[in-house]
C-alpha cells in the first residue's frame, strides 16, 4: 500500500490507522466496524469531540442503506447519501489523520478509494462573556473564547461583507495549531499579507506551546531586545472587527481567547474601545488622559530622584516635595525594591484564591504601607509616587506597553542615580531611541503618522472625531 495514499481495501486501511493512531492504547480514539449498504465499513472519531445524538442518527442512516441503493464511489456517496452539511473527501493519510485528531468523524468503506470526513465536531467551550481585561463602560459585553470557530463567528456577525476573508493555516509539527488570518480583501496590504502567510508556512517548531506568544516570536524575530509591543492583543470582537475594517490583519490562534492585530504602531496600542463608545469630546478626553498618564508613569520617579539630588532645581512653591524624614536606605534602592515588590504583589494577586484575596490584600496594604514607612525602610514620599505609578499602569490595556515603560523607567532611575542630570537625559534619549527605531511587523515606522509626518492622520490619533457620515 502507498504510504501516502489510502487503499481501497478496508482491512489495509484499518491496519494502517490502527498502528498510526494506536487505537488499542488511546481509550478516547473510538473505532467501530459497521455495515453500509452491504459493504464492510469502519468509523473513527475522538470521544468528546463528536455529538452523541448526531452520531447515533447518522449511524442509523448508514445502516439502513440498502445494498442496491449503495453508491458506486465515495464522490457519489458524498453527493447522494450524506445526511450532513459539512462533508469532505480525502485520500492522503497525512490529511486524514490530521482531521481525525482534530475531532472530525471519518468513514471508511470497503472498495472506496477515499475517506469520507464529516465535520460534526464540537469542542468544549466556555460561554461568550465580557473579557476580564478589556472591559468597557459602554458597548458590547461579548468576548473571544478558546474555540476558533466561535471567534470567527463573532467577527462575521459584525462584518457582513463578501470582502471579509477568513483564511486557515497551520503551524507546529506535533500540535498542528489552527491559525486564521482575518482581513478585508479590498483594504488589506496584499504584499504584507503574502509576507505573513510565508512566515507562518515557514515556521519550523514542534508546537506553539504558548499559543499567540509563540506565534508572535516566530513572526517577529528582529529587535527582540526592544520591549515595546509589536502586536496589539484584544479579547474584544468589536475591536478586532474595527481593525479589520481599517485594513489591518487580525490573527486568531486556536485555544487562545484573544486576537493579534498587525501591523501595530504605538498609537494603535494606546487606543481603547471606550474612546469610541462615548461622544467625540469625551472620547478625546479619555485618549489624551491615557497619553498624559503614560508619560507621567515614566517621568515621575526619575524626576523626583533627580530633584532630590539637586534640591536647588525644585521650582518655587514646590519645596514640600522634599523628603523630610531620615533616609535610612538610599532613594534609588527604595525605588528599585518597590518596583520589584509591586510585581511580586501582582503575581501574588494572580495566584491567590478568590476566597483569600480580600484578607491578603488588607495584610499587604498594612505591611507595605504604614508599617514599611514606620520601620524606616521606605520614606512616605517614595511610597506615594510608586503608588501612583502602580495604579497608573492599569490605565493601559496593553500589559506589554506597561512593562516597556517600566523597564525604561528603571533604566532611567539607575542612570540618574549614577550620573545625575546627564544620566537623566541619557535615559530619556534611550526611551525615544527605543520607540523611534522600533519597527512594525510590516517593517514600517512604529510612530507613524508622526514620522513620516501626516498631520491629518496624526490629529486623528490624538482627537476623537465624529464618525464619517454623521449628520450635522
Amino acid at each position: 500500500m502507498n504510504s501516502n495514499k489510502m487503499s481501497t481495501s478496508l482491512s489495509e486501511n484499518m491496519k494502517y490507522l490502527g498502528n498510526k493512531l494506536s487505537v488499542d492504547t488511546n481509550f478516547d480514539i473510538v473505532y467501530r466496524v459497521i455495515k453500509v449498504g452491504g459493504r464492510n465499513a469502519c468509523i473513527y472519531f475522538i470521544d468528546g469531540f463528536c455529538k452523541d445524538e448526531l452520531m447515533q442518527k447518522m449511524l442509523q442512516y448508514f445502516m439502513d442503506i440498502k445494498e442496491e441503493e449503495m453508491p458506486k464511489d465515495a464522490h457519489e456517496m458524498s453527493k447522494t447519501s450524506m445526511p450532513y452539511v459539512e462533508v469532505d473527501l480525502q485520500d492522503e493519510w497525512e490529511k486524514i489523520t490530521y482531521f481525525i485528531m482534530s475531532g472530525v468523524f471519518a468513514l471508511f468503506i470497503d472498495g472506496y478509494d477515499k475517506c469520507i470526513l464529516i465535520d460534526s465536531r464540537t469542542y468544549p467551550a466556555r460561554n461568550v462573556s465580557e473579557p476580564e481585561k478589556d472591559k468597557v463602560l459602554r458597548g458590547s459585553k461579548d468576548g473571544f473564547v478558546e474555540t476558533i470557530v466561535f471567534n470567527t463567528a463573532l467577527i462575521r456577525r459584525r462584518i457582513r461583507s463578501t470582502e471579509l476573508r477568513m483564511e486557515m493555516l497551520h503551524a507546529g509539527n506535533s500540535s498542528k495549531t489552527d491559525i486564521v488570518l482575518c482581513y478585508m480583501e479590498s483594504r488589506v496590504d496584499h504584499a504584507f499579507l503574502t509576507q505573513i502567510k510565508e512566515r507562518i508556512k515557514q515556521i519550523e517548531v514542534d508546537a506553539l506551546t504558548m499559543n499567540q506568544e509563540s506565534l508572535a516570536e516566530c513572526l517577529y524575530k528582529k529587535r527582540w531586545y526592544n520591549p515595546f509591543p509589536k502586536f496589539k492583543f484584544t479579547e474584544r470582537p468589536d475591536t478586532a472587527a474595527a481593525q479589520i475594517l481599517e485594513g489591518d490583519i487580525v490573527i486568531l490562534v486556536d485555544n487562545s481567547p484573544s486576537a493579534m492585530i498587525t501591523p501595530t504602531s504605538i498609537f494603535d496600542v494606546v487606543e481603547e474601545a471606550d474612546d469610541y463608545y462615548f461622544p467625540p469630546i469625551t472620547g478625546t478626553y479619555l485618549r489624551l488622559s491615557r497619553f498624559i498618564i503614560a508619560i507621567l508613569t515614566y517621568f515621575v520617579t526619575p524626576t523626583f530622584l533627580l530633584l532630590m539630588q539637586q534640591p536647588e532645581w525644585i521650582p518655587a512653591g514646590f519645596e514640600f516635595i522634599q523628603v523630610k524624614d531620615t533616609q535610612n536606605v538610599p532613594l534609588i534602592w527604595q525605588f528599585l525594591i518597590l518596583e520589584l515588590a509591586l510585581d511580586g504583589l501582582r503575581l501574588a494577586a494572580v495566584n491567590t484564591p478568590n476566597m483569600l484575596s480580600t484578607p491578603l490584600s488588607v495584610m499587604a496594604a498594612l505591611v507595605l504601607g504604614e508599617f514599611s514607612v514606620n520601620s524606616g525602610w521606605f520614606n512616605s514620599e517614595v511610597m506615594l509616587y510608586m503608588a501612583f505609578v502602580a495604579i497608573a499602569n492599569y490605565t493601559q490595556a496593553s500589559y506589554e506597553l506597561s512593562y516597556a515603560i517600566k523597564f525604561m523607567r528603571i533604566i532611567n532611575l539607575i542612570l540618574t542615580a549614577m550620573f545625575g542630570i546627564w544620566g537623566y537625559i541619557a535615559g530619556v534619549a534611550l526611551l525615544i531611541l527605543a520607540i523611534v527605531t522600533n519597527k512594525t511587523v510590516s517593517g514600517k515606522s512604529y510612530i507613524y503618522p508622526l514620522f513620516p509626518l501626516n498631520l491629518k492622520q496624526l490629529s486623528k490619533r490624538f482627537l476623537r472625531y465624529r464618525l464619517p457620515g454623521a449628520r450635522e
